[in-house]
């Protein structure tokens, strides 16, 4: 046995990817979690593996590197995912530049990418709406899980195959120096990974004021069709994604896109919706989402911005036979300078390991590994 340890504070897919890494690195990892079971922005999700949304590069490489972790697990714990990749809709020229630029550019960069004709695409693909369709990116890279399964299960593999322990319910109320106190309990250990999405404010409220970061609400839907064998075939966006992501800045055509989308849809933009569906092995179909920023926010959902999705939606699909199921909100830590992750040393042997926005499913893995490698 290891005769060094660690703690992590959190059990969301940061705090349970880190805790791997440290196992790894020949660590005793203990998780300590607030709650019964991993409830945040974890389980709040498309489960989408979304490696097309990162720029060329380390980033890129970044989120490969987390899919094939993420598909090791889940062979291993023999738990359904779909390597389903992604389709980007054109519905006007403005999108169809900014599609074919890409595919040219992705194309470049060696990505497993093609520019698909609307004829292709509707035999290819179940539910897309034909009707003034120019054109798709489909990119093969991307897979799709259910992210409550996947994170469901992700505490019993990681003390299958890494010895890593979780405590639930213990909500940690101070952290020092080699030393983690929920209330009046005491926990040691060499080495501590802050992991608690924007809780950490709570632990550490100073050091997150000083922080260029902020929280982001978003709120999705899920629609079961009525149809028990419908498959869409592949995840499917439209072109307000294409503003959303980073990589599709390589695009010199986007600006003319976004011009055109402030014009006539100002409040997407407002609301930071950006229309995506992904569809998960019992067929439930996933729908989102919005952005909203600040540091509180009302608890509930807000029909005026899931109606303006399922408005948008209409348009790249055909939705008549899908049931609403659910509809929730969730809320994730988000750095405002461009950064894409946080990891700040904020006293000996203490880390935080945060920041990484929307894309906890698609970087969580890699970028733990990244972080640990620097203690």
């Amino acid at each position: 046995m290891s005769d060094k340890t660690a703690i992590v504070v959190g059990a969301g897919i940061l705090g349970m990817a880190t805790a791997r890494a440290l196992a790894l690195k020949g660590y005793k990892v203990t998780i300590l979690e607030k709650s019964q079971q991993s409830l945040g922005a974890s389980i709040r999700n498309f489960g989408m593996l979304w490696p097309i949304g990162q720029p060329d590069g380390h980033l890129y490489d970044r989120a490969i590197r987390s899919r094939e972790i993420w598909k090791e697990y889940l062979k291993n714990a023999n738990i359904p995912f779909d390597p389903c990749g992604s389709l980007h809709l054109a519905y006007d020229n403005e999108e169809q530049n900014v599609v074919e630029e890409l595919y040219e550019h992705f194309l470049k960069s060696q990505r497993p990418v093609a520019l698909l004709s609307p004829e292709s695409i509707q035999k290819k693909f179940n539910g897309i709406n034909g009707e003034n369709l120019k054109s798709g990116l489909y990119s093969s890279d991307e897979t799709i899980i259910d992210p409550r399964e996947g994170i469901k299960h992700l505490p019993t593999y990681l003390k299958n195959y890494y010895n890593i322990d979780i405590v639930w319910g213990t909500a940690v109320t101070n952290v020092t120096t080699n030393t983690v106190w929920s209330f009046k309990t005491k926990y040691n250990a060499d080495i501590i990974c802050i992991c608690s999405g924007a809780d950490f404010e709570t632990l550490y409220p100073s050091k997150f004021k000083e922080l260029p970061i902020t929280k982001t609400k978003l709120q999705m839907m899920r629609f079961v069709p009525n149809d028990k064998n419908y498959r869409i075939g592949t995840s499917v966006c439209g072109g307000l994604s294409l503003l959303h992501y980073k990589s599709f800045t390589a695009s010199k055509s986007l600006d003319i896109l976004k011009a055109k989308i402030e014009s006539e849809l100002p409040e997407y933009l407002k609301y930071g919706i950006h229309v995506m569906v992904s569809q998960n092995d019992k067929g439930e179909l996933t729908v989102g989402d919005s952005h909203e920023y600040g540091l509180d926010f009302e608890p509930f959902d807000n029909q005026f911005i899931n109606d303006l999705v399922l408005k948008y939606l209409r348009k790249l699909m055909h939705i008549e036979d899908w049931t609403l199921q659910q509809s929730w909100n969730g809320v994730y830590p988000k750095m405002t300078n461009g950064d894409t992750d946080l990891f700040l040393k904020v006293e000996p042997g203490v880390y935080i390991i945060n920041g990484i926005g929307g894309n906890g499913m698609t970087l969580s893995f890699g970028f733990a590994e990244e972080a640990v490698a620097k203690i």
